[in-house]
């Protein structure tokens, strides 16, 4: 979902038939991934999904995922590699093979930097060598509850002004407030743009990575949405100045950049 066009809430891709992928890409071996690849293991079982590979990346060898007993998933294994390491190579491929890669899903970890948009960042530095390419400052604050600037110009916002329980599958009715989730970030922030465009700032997208839950309560975002966005950019970016609010978000949560591409 590159550029939502529409102030409707999108749908969750959710399915209550089998949802098949490629491959799934599990950042992080942790606490987080052990969680996630016991789901989608219970998942699988339940005839819920299936996938050709789920990889967990992890820089430790000894990472709980690798040192769990007992029955794992199929096609699981670990990948050992910073996961900037990790995705510079296979995004990278996939920008050159987009078809293969139409299947393929990331699970997200909670505490994880902004991968995608430090991975489109560094696409855009290496496509144009000779131009400015950074991460500014949003030109002014989304009209969301909470907001908090990052120090690497990541700028993290959240409609939810409580603690979350972990597990949320951000239901139509909210399990903290117990009323209906009246809100949702991608909708929220095509509005954003089109606001910052009319007060005559500079900005493009949202380029969206929406983190949907799938299945089992494990959230997951299309690689092809991440390929889709290094090709906007690489088209909008070679005719001249441009900047864009790149996110990776749920309804309720995100993380947001404003990558200027200069002249």
């Amino acid at each position: 979902m590159v550029d939502v066009t529409s102030g409707a809430e999108p749908q969750p891709r959710v399915s209550r038939e089998r949802v098949q992928f490629g491959r799934i890409i599990v950042v992080g071996g942790g606490c987080y991934g052990n969680y996630y690849v016991r789901q989608l293991g219970r998942a699988a079982s339940a005839g819920a999904a299936s996938w050709k590979e789920l990889i967990v990346v992890d820089r430790d060898p000894a990472c709980r995922v690798a040192m769990q007993k007992g029955e794992q998933p199929d096609g699981l294994r670990v990948e050992c590699a910073t996961w900037e390491e990790y995705f510079a190579k296979y995004l990278g491929a996939a920008a050159v093979n987009a078809e293969a890669i139409q299947c393929d899903a990331v699970v997200p970890s909670p505490l994880m930097p902004h991968l995608m948009a430090q991975w489109l960042l560094a696409r855009a530095r290496a496509r144009w060598p000779n131009r400015a390419v950074s991460v500014e400052a949003l030109g002014s604050r989304p009209d969301i509850p909470w907001q908090r600037a990052g120090d690497d110009g990541t700028h993290y916002v959240s409609f939810a002004e409580w603690m979350c329980p972990i597990n949320c599958v951000e239901p139509l009715r909210c399990p903290a407030t117990r009323g209906e989730r009246t809100w949702s970030l991608p909708p929220a922030l095509t509005q954003y743009v089109a606001e910052e465009r009319a007060a005559g700032r500079q900005l493009e997208g949202p380029l969206v990575f929406h983190c949907a839950h799938r299945t089992h309560g494990v959230g997951m975002i299309d690689v092809r949405d991440v390929v889709s966005a290094d090709t906007y950019i690489a088209t909008r970016g070679d005719a001249g100045r441009a900047a864009f609010l790149v996110g990776t978000m749920s309804h309720c949560h995100g993380a947001l950049q404003r990558l200027v591409i200069g002249d």
